[in-house]
């Protein structure tokens, strides 16, 4: 993992402080939304919905490095999509189960089955971009119920190191930097990404 990633986990400094008092904070209210409020609320930035309660999305910080990432994602994937039989979606919101509505950055949906307001069906893929708030911990639980709901690649890239892949319940970086997508044509390559960040 990058220094930088964990580092945050294991050594908080003051800002690490604030998160997890922030955090410890979020999780000391009980705040129960029924499902049917969240999914006719709108927030903004979007929330996720774990577990009847509206969480804040620590990536969605608007910061440069995040969103260059994830735009060059978006267009690495979309001239693959119609060959590869995916869509490409950035910031959909993915109901992992019944209780839980995660937003990954990017989401890969197959191309034949019909289109959603919402993913119920698992993905081909989903993509986290790390940003300087994420905690291990925190994506090791996005990690785990993406991979219960069934998504068989969860890649998280992190912007200033390497790239991670949530599998078997273990993060693990990238063995490879270029593979196939299990379940579609589309093709993975972080170094071709890399060259479309800008």
């Amino acid at each position: 993992m990058s220094e930088r990633f964990r580092a945050s986990q294991f050594h908080p400094g003051k800002e690490g402080a604030m998160m997890a008092h922030k955090e410890n904070e979020m999780a000391a209210a009980p705040d129960f939304v029924p499902v049917e409020e969240y999914l006719r609320s709108s927030y903004s930035p979007d929330a996720e919905y774990i577990d009847g309660r509206v969480v804040e999305r620590e990536s969605t910080m608007g910061e440069n490095e995040h969103s260059a990432w994830q735009k060059a994602l978006v267009v690495w994937f979309e001239t693959q999509a119609a060959r590869a039989g995916i869509r490409v979606r950035p910031e959909l919101r993915v109901q992992v189960d019944a209780y839980s509505f995660l937003i990954p950055d990017v989401t890969l949906l197959d191309r034949n089955r019909p289109v959603d307001p919402i993913a119920t069906h698992p993905p081909i893929a989903v993509i986290e971009v790390l940003s300087p708030a994420d905690q291990v911990g925190r994506v090791m639980k996005k990690g785990e119920r993406y991979e219960k709901m069934g998504i068989r690649t969860v890649l998280i890239v992190d912007p200033e190191g390497p790239a991670y892949r949530f599998r078997e319940g273990k993060l693990e970086p990238l063995a490879e930097r270029a593979f196939p997508l299990e379940g579609s044509e589309a093709r993975f390559d972080l170094d071709e990404i890399a060259k479309l960040v800008d």
